[in-house]
Order: structure tokens, then C-alpha cells, then sequence
């Protein structure tokens, strides 16, 4: 079982929560009445329904700067997750620009999977494998399974390794190693799924290595089997902020609640109404369960828009609130009226592209009245 010195387990905080107690809170300022009440919300779970441009990333960031302004927490106490690299890196900025200098010691802001590659690091031995594992991409994840699948005389080509690749991705977005996969799911791959699965998992601990799915599955599964390892955690991350929460699969959500599990102080920010990801594995539920996984939550609805005219509002919770299993909320804005929505049908997608370019000729022509114009394309692909 691995194990390291408490005291030394977050390395860099460099900002003295005392020094920043100290400092006025102009930063709550500039927030209006709901996103104030979220971010001064910190004790217990909390739930930020955050409409589309409602600015659900200036209230997180602020919720960041009161948690370290107040000494609630150092840099490295608090556990911060996004989606992509990308957004990590704006959320750093913003609560730098907020503080007023440079934000260091907050080595746990980042997406699921960069955050699991330090933490699996730490106790790779529990899964079988070493410290210094390496990563497959995949491409090296597919080379693998052929592998496995030539071992076993299956025709690559009647079953192919990229399908059985899907299957292995699906099965670890759900937390299922292959012990774990349900019979309702063993006859994936001309029944032999469950089979080629723990071959694969056996091959990547030869070779010291993990996929992406790993990551998150083998930290579920440490955290389960070792009740000690996920306590530290649950004292060090003292405050779990989340990003996008209705775009989690089932280990996110899993790996989420059982480090919440002990002071349940989580704020997960998140839109009911924008989860578009379930062809990767994203759960909507997560979000529309989230009151009954941690009861007496404070849920707040942002919901002034600062990006949309009324006429866009309107047409898009006409069409929003014919959705089912949502939370609900209604969205509004303090900009002017603005142009109306117009709805315009083709025949078909040569028809539509063929229009898109003429009213793009027309207004660079200026015969539609000649004003500088900002234009962009929206095209929704079906899988």
C-alpha cells in the first residue's frame, strides 16, 4: 500500500491565507444577487444551475478568490475540475486578475484526467502498476487489442478492434472493471467482451501502462478498496468546485461523491439544459439527482443573461422547455428587444448552404443595410 508524509502531500502554497483575510472583497462587488449567493455560500454542497451566458465561470472563479480571500482554504485545499485544459488555464487567469497577482500552489485545478494522472502516480502499486506508467493514446490503445485479439484467433476484420475499443471505453465510463460488467452488457463482442477486456487490462499492467478510461477507473477503484487513501483526500480537498457537472459519466460522478463524501463541502455548476455529450458517456441524471445524493444542498439558478437579446431568449426556452428531466429555469435578460428570430427552411443541405452564402454576399455587399455585421455559423452534426 503505498503512503507519503502528510505534511508534505501538497507541495507550493505559496499565499497566506491570513495575508488574504485581510484584504477587502471588491470581487463580490461586480456579481448580481444570485451569483453572490453562490459564491458565499461555501458550507455544504451546493448546486449553480448556470443558463447559457449567464456567467457561471465569473461566479466560480469569485467563489475561488472568497474560499482563499476569507482563509477557508490554501491553494492547494482546493480541488477544482473542468472539462478541458483550456478552461483550467482561463479559470488561473481570472482568479489571478481577481487577487490581484499571480496564483501558485493550486496544483489541483485542472480537468478529470489530469488531476487522476498525479493522483494515480501516487499509488499506482495498488492497481499493478509502477509510478512512472505511461499513457496510451488511441491509436496504441487499438495496436493492443489486435494483439489481444490475435492471441484469441477472433477476425479482425468481422470484429473489429476499434468497435471492441468503443465497448472498453463505454464499459470504464461506467466504473465497470471486468469483474464489475453487468450480464445484461456480456454478450457485447460475439460474447466474448468481458473476456477480451480483462486480457487487454492484464496486458496494459505488463506493459506498465493505462488508457484514458484507466485513470478515472483505477482512482474509483483505489478509493474504494482503501478507505485510509480516500480519507487523506477527503481532509485535503477541503472545497470541490466542478465545472459543467451535467456533461459527467458515471466514474466522474463517482470518483466526485466519494471524495465529497466526507465534509460534502462540493459546489457543482452546471446547465440541465446543455448536456449534448451522452454519445461519450455523459450522464444528465448526475445533475437532476444531485439534491438526493446530498441532501439539504442549496441549489441557485443564474439565470440573467448578459449574452442574448429577448427574442433569442424567448425562441430558445420555447424550444427548452419541451425537454424532459430538467430542473428548470427561466432565463431573461436587461439588453434591448433586438431583431427577431427568423426561421427559414431548405429542401436540403445544399439548399441551406447555397443561402447561408448568398446572405453572406448580401451583407458583405451591403443590401442589407450597409452595417458592419458579426456573423457566425452554428452546424449540428448527427452521429
Amino acid at each position: 500500500m503505498s503512503s507519503f508524509d502528510e505534511s508534505h502531500a501538497f507541495e507550493g502554497a505559496s499565499l497566506s491565507a491570513r495575508a488574504m483575510a485581510a484584504r477587502p472583497a471588491p470581487y463580490l462587488d461586480d456579481l448580481n444577487p444570485a451569483q453572490r449567493a453562490a459564491v458565499e455560500a461555501l458550507d455544504g454542497p451546493v448546486l449553480m444551475l448556470a443558463g447559457a451566458g449567464t456567467g457561471k465561470t465569473k461566479a466560480l472563479t469569485s467563489r475561488i478568490v472568497h474560499l482563499l480571500s476569507t482563509g477557508r482554504a490554501r491553494p492547494n485545499e482546493i480541488l477544482s475540475v473542468t472539462f478541458t485544459n483550456k478552461a483550467a488555464r482561463e479559470m488561473k487567469n481570472r482568479v489571478g486578475l481577481l487577487l490581484g497577482q499571480t496564483v501558485e500552489g493550486m496544483p489541483w485545478m485542472g480537468t478529470f484526467h489530469s488531476i487522476c494522472v498525479k493522483l494515480l502516480r501516487r499509488h499506482a502499486e495498488l492497481v499493478g502498476l509502477k509510478s512512472n506508467f505511461t499513457i496510451l493514446d488511441t491509436d496504441d490503445q487499438i495496436r493492443l487489442i489486435k494483439q489481444v485479439l490475435s492471441v484469441n484467433n477472433i477476425d479482425e476484420k468481422r470484429w473489429p478492434a476499434r468497435q471492441m475499443a468503443g465497448i472498453i471505453d463505454h464499459w470504464k465510463n461506467r466504473a465497470w472493471t471486468p469483474a464489475k460488467v453487468p450480464s445484461a452488457e456480456a454478450g457485447a463482442f460475439n460474447n466474448r467482451g468481458t473476456e477480451i477486456y480483462d486480457q487487454y487490462q492484464t496486458r496494459l499492467r505488463e506493459l506498465n501502462a493505462a488508457d484514458f478510461g484507466d485513470l478515472l477507473l483505477h482512482m474509483v477503484t483505489i478509493f474504494q478498496a482503501h478507505p485510509d487513501i480516500l480519507e487523506q483526500y477527503q481532509r485535503w480537498f477541503k472545497y470541490i468546485l466542478v465545472d459543467e457537472y451535467q456533461d459527467t459519466n458515471v466514474a466522474q460522478y463517482l470518483w466526485l461523491r466519494l471524495l465529497a463524501g466526507g465534509h460534502k463541502n462540493i459546489c457543482c455548476v452546471g446547465d440541465d439544459d446543455q448536456s449534448i455529450y451522452g454519445w461519450r458517456g455523459a450522464e444528465v441524471g448526475n445533475i437532476l439527482k444531485f439534491e438526493k445524493d446530498f441532501p439539504g444542498a442549496v441549489v441557485v439558478r443564474l439565470e440573467q443573461n448578459y449574452r442574448s437579446t429577448p427574442h433569442i431568449l424567448a425562441a430558445a426556452s420555447g424550444v427548452i422547455q419541451g425537454n424532459e428531466g430538467r430542473l428548470g429555469k427561466t432565463l431573461w435578460t436587461a439588453e434591448e428587444t433586438g431583431e427577431k428570430v427568423r426561421l427559414i427552411g431548405h429542401w436540403d443541405g445544399e439548399e441551406e448552404a447555397r443561402w447561408i452564402g448568398e446572405e453572406i454576399e448580401a451583407l458583405q455587399r451591403g443590401t442589407r443595410g450597409g452595417a458592419p455585421f458579426g456573423l457566425c455559423v452554428l452546424l449540428r452534426i448527427g452521429f
